[in-house]
């Protein structure tokens, strides 16, 4: 695994192959993710669509650096529009096509309000703090503090998962989080697709519609029959990757070639 080295901290990465002559791919992970939690995903991803993709482990996740601080209730409008930019330039990154999940797909939101990109993908995002969420979160804690099957497979990707796991739950269920939104921060122009599935345990679809309200450029919304918060991470995630190649295929092209003839 390669690391470059920020401001706050050093952050573990790779590149997926691809053609350097597209727009590459960046995933940004949920709140207990990291590289090795995307799975197959990206690769099939990549290949599908001919582009490199990025892959990296935020601050306090994976085995990049600790944070130097908790995370604050304004932790994904820092990580959207603070790190990511600073990483993305360091790494020579410029007008990619944006891959979220969770926190994440409201980061990349996030990042495409300030920075330009070819176009979003925003997997489960979250555009405010709703109780199914809030539910969500207080199970996967518990979960954790009984040291069950979640526990186990947060343990084998980050190099602390309890202090992974506390500051991301900490923050959810705070009393201040509950009044937490993007949408008035939210200026996207690019395509956007918004996926989610219908069982998702974390929020539901009226985050969707909460996205579609604030979008201002071509926006698709697919929802998922059956599909849960990780989608990306089940076993057979192809039907996702024929869902997103088909949207850049018809839209991110057409977006960045017109973007050029500007």
């Amino acid at each position: 695994m390669a690391e470059v080295v920020t401001r706050d901290g050093v952050v573990e990465y790779t590149f997926v192959e691809g053609d350097v002559s597209l727009a590459p791919l960046v995933f940004v992970h949920g709140g207990t993710g990291s590289v090795a939690t995307w799975n197959r995903f990206p690769r099939l991803l990549a290949a599908r669509t001919g582009r490199r993709a990025l892959l990296f482990s935020r601050l306090g996740n994976g085995f990049s650096s600790p944070l130097k601080a908790p995370r604050t209730s304004r932790y994904v409008h820092e990580e959207g529009q603070e790190r990511l930019p600073e990483l993305l330039d360091l790494l020579g990154v410029q007008r990619p096509v944006v891959v979220g999940h969770s926190d994440g797909g409201s980061m990349a939101l996030l990042y495409a309000s300030v920075r330009p990109v070819e176009a979003v993908v925003a997997l489960g995002p979250h555009l405010y703090c709703e109780e199914s969420t809030v539910r969500g979160v207080r199970a996967a804690r518990t979960s954790f503090d009984a040291g069950g099957a979640f526990a186990k497979r947060v343990a084998l990707v980050h190099a602390n998962p309890r202090l992974v796991v506390q500051g991301w739950s900490d923050v959810w269920l705070s009393p201040e989080f509950g009044d937490w939104s993007i949408e008035g921060d939210v200026e996207v122009e690019a395509p956007v697709l918004l996926i989610q599935g219908d069982q998702d345990e974390y929020g539901s679809l009226r985050q969707l519609d909460a996205a579609e309200r604030v979008l201002r450029g071509p926006v698709r919304r697919e929802v998922i029959e059956g599909g849960g918060h990780y989608q990306h991470m089940a076993e057979e995630p192809e039907r996702l990757v024929e869902i997103i190649g088909a949207f850049l295929a018809e839209h991110a092209d057409s977006h960045a070639a017109g973007k050029a003839q500007v």
